[in-house]
C-alpha cells in the first residue's frame, strides 16, 4: 500500500477532478456527499492509514478512501493510454488521466468511500498503530494484550494496522516462528526477532515494489509450496484455509513439525 501510496502522489495532484464515475454498484459504499462532490476539486495528494489509501482534496473538505481488499489494483492512467473497458471504479482529471480501480474474479469486495475528513476520522479510529516503525517495545504491549495465534494477529487491523495475509508469511519466516504460535508465549528475544522482521520485510517488499517488481520476485515464502526456504532451502509447506492459506518452513518455523492441510484433516496441536 505504501509503494501504491508513493507512485500516485505526485499524479493526483496535478490536475482537477473532472468526472467521477462509472463504478460498480458493489464497489461505490457511500452516496452522501455523492461522488460529483469531487468534480472541480483537486487532491492535496495520496496518503495512507493502514490498507487503505486517501485521497483529500485542497480544500480540506473531502476525502476519497479507497480500500483494494485481496485482488483489486488502483492505477493512475496518464491521457492516451490503454485503460480498462469495465473498471470498478474511474475518476477522470481535466488533464485527461484517470485513476482506475479494477478487481480481479467475480467477488466485488474493494471499496470506495466519499467521506467528510471528520467522516473519515471515525472510520479509521479502530485501527492499530502502523506496523512499520512499530519497535518491539510496543510490539511486546501488543502481543501481552491477550492470547492470539501469531498469523492472525499479525493481520489484525485493530491490532497492528499495514500487514496483509502475505506479508504475515513473509515476516514469520524471516522471524523463523510458528504462524500458530501464542503471542503471550513468546520470549523477549523472540519478540525482538519480530520486530525487526517486520520492519526489515516491509523496507524491502517497498524498494523491491517501487522499483515495479511483481509478487513472484517480492514474495519469497507466501505462494511458494514445496519451493526452498530462503533461509534454510528445505521445503516450504502450506495449511489451506477457505479465504486464505498459510506459507511457513516445518524446519525453521514449526520444529520439523508439517502441519495437516485443513483440507485433509485438521490442523495438528
Amino acid at each position: 500500500m505504501e509503494a501504491w501510496r508513493r507512485g500516485l502522489d505526485e499524479p493526483v495532484r496535478a490536475s482537477a477532478i473532472a468526472r467521477v464515475g462509472p463504478a460498480h454498484v458493489a464497489t461505490l459504499k457511500t452516496f452522501d456527499p455523492p461522488p460529483a462532490a469531487l468534480e472541480g476539486r483537486r487532491f492535496e495528494g495520496a496518503e495512507r492509514r493502514g490498507k487503505r489509501l486517501l485521497f483529500p482534496t485542497d480544500d480540506g473538505d473531502l476525502v476519497l478512501m479507497v480500500h483494494l481488499m485481496t485482488a483489486g489494483r488502483l492505477r493512475y492512467h496518464a491521457f492516451g493510454e490503454k485503460v480498462p473497458k469495465t473498471p470498478a471504479f474511474r475518476l477522470v482529471f481535466e488533464n485527461g488521466g484517470a485513476l482506475i480501480l479494477t478487481e480481479a474474479g467475480s467477488k466485488k469486495r474493494a471499496g470506495v468511500w466519499i467521506y467528510t475528513p471528520e467522516q473519515v476520522e471515525e472510520e479509521l479510529a479502530h485501527l492499530g498503530p502502523e506496523a512499520l516503525g512499530l519497535g518491539a517495545e510496543r510490539l511486546a504491549e501488543i502481543l501481552a494484550h491477550e492470547p492470539h495465534r501469531l498469523h492472525p494477529l499479525l493481520r489484525d487491523q485493530r491490532l497492528i494496522a499495514g500487514i496483509g495475509r502475505a506479508w504475515s508469511n513473509e515476516i514469520l519466516n524471516v522471524a523463523r516462528l510458528s504462524p500458530f504460535q501464542l503471542s503471550t508465549q513468546l520470549t523477549g528475544e523472540e519478540v525482538e526477532r519480530l520486530a525487526a522482521a517486520i520492519d526489515s520485510e516491509l523496507k524491502r517488499g517497498l524498494e523491491l515494489r517501487e522499483r515495479g517488481a511483481g509478487d513472484k520476485k517480492v514474495y519469497r515464502v507466501h505462494n511458494r509450496l514445496g519451493e526452498p526456504c530462503p533461509q534454510c532451502a528445505n521445503p516450504i509447506a502450506q495449511v489451506d484455509y477457505e479465504e486464505h492459506t498459510i506459507y511457513y518452513c516445518p524446519h525453521c518455523q514449526t520444529g520439523g513439525r508439517v502441519l495437516k492441510d485443513r483440507r485433509l484433516s485438521r490442523i495438528l496441536k
